[in-house]
């Protein structure tokens, strides 16, 4: 029989009875029903990219980097150049869009770094490691919520750039293809952030570092202009470029056409960035 002990609840001065089971009862009551399943490699990321989407609930100033910034952009540098490069803005925001586009979402991956960063200042990593779930999960879910993000940006962007005069002459297919082929690269551009978020002490630093990366690699890009405008040293940097590749990928299939090369290009070095920073970055969440 259970054993029943007299106590005072602690919120009032009642005397109240418990009835403290016995050890045959207590092993019942654990081993008697049979565990639920190890949740898949998919589930576990989804579950945690929901995560991800649930602080943009509770704190929605996180969608700041994703509409406003993206308006400002382009309406910054589509009247501030547009004149000077093309004479006039409807001829300057055909060509513009697709690269300031691409340059937006890029610049805003290194986010991901700050928020892993963030966690594991606040412990919540610890848990994560004793779960059992797949190793990955937790950082794959960092990437996937923001893959909505960057959706987010990306019909923020085009639609202003429409507004002010942009026509794809891809069409619905055309532009579809040039965001999935850039929500690709940013996802797996996405995880040198994390390797950095893992890597430095504070948020503070992933900044830092994360614009020392990003504004060289999307500034010196034919996102503004022409390579052919360039010094001949600086072309052969711009041109090899994997912002270059994506920009033009993006820029061509939305005007209707396939650029099988930089197409492929991008996919490449998608494909580089998982294998080599991907590796990393779970070595040293296993490590930290």
């Amino acid at each position: 029989m259970s054993t029943v002990t007299t106590g005072k609840d602690p919120r009032t001065t009642d005397t109240l009875d418990f009835v403290a089971p016995k050890a045959d009862e207590l092993a019942t009551l654990l081993v008697g029903h049979s565990r639920p399943p190890r949740p898949g490699a998919l589930s576990a990321s989804m579950t945690f990219g929901w995560r991800a989407m649930l602080k943009i609930k509770h704190v929605p100033e996180q969608l700041f980097d994703v509409t406003a910034f993206p308006i400002m952009m382009v309406l910054m540098y589509t009247y501030l150049f547009g004149g000077a490069l093309a004479g006039s803005v409807s001829s300057y925001i055909q060509f513009l869009l697709p690269g300031i586009l691409v340059m937006s979402v890029v610049m805003i991956t290194m986010y991901t770094g700050v928020s892993v960063n963030t966690d594991i200042e606040k412990g919540v990593f610890d848990r994560f490691r004793t779960l059992p779930i797949w190793r990955p999960a937790p950082m794959v879910g960092y990437l996937l919520g923001d893959v909505v993000r960057y959706l987010i940006a990306s019909a923020v962007m085009l639609t202003v750039g429409m507004i002010i005069g942009y026509r794809a002459a891809g069409g619905a297919v055309g532009v579809l293809l040039g965001v999935v082929l850039l929500l690709v690269f940013s996802f797996s551009f996405s995880w040198i952030w994390t390797m950095f978020g893992l890597l430095l002490r504070s948020e503070k630093s992933v900044m830092g570092v994360s614009m020392m990366v990003i504004f060289p690699l999307t500034f010196l890009s034919n996102v503004f202009v022409d390579p052919k405008t360039m010094p001949g040293w600086l072309q052969a940097f711009v041109n090899n470029s994997p912002v270059t590749h994506l920009a033009t990928a993006v820029r061509e299939l939305m005007a209707g056409n396939w650029p099988a090369a930089d197409i492929a290009w991008t996919l490449g070095w998608s494909a580089v960035l998982v294998v080599v920073f991907g590796a990393v970055t779970m070595r040293l969440y296993n490590r930290k």
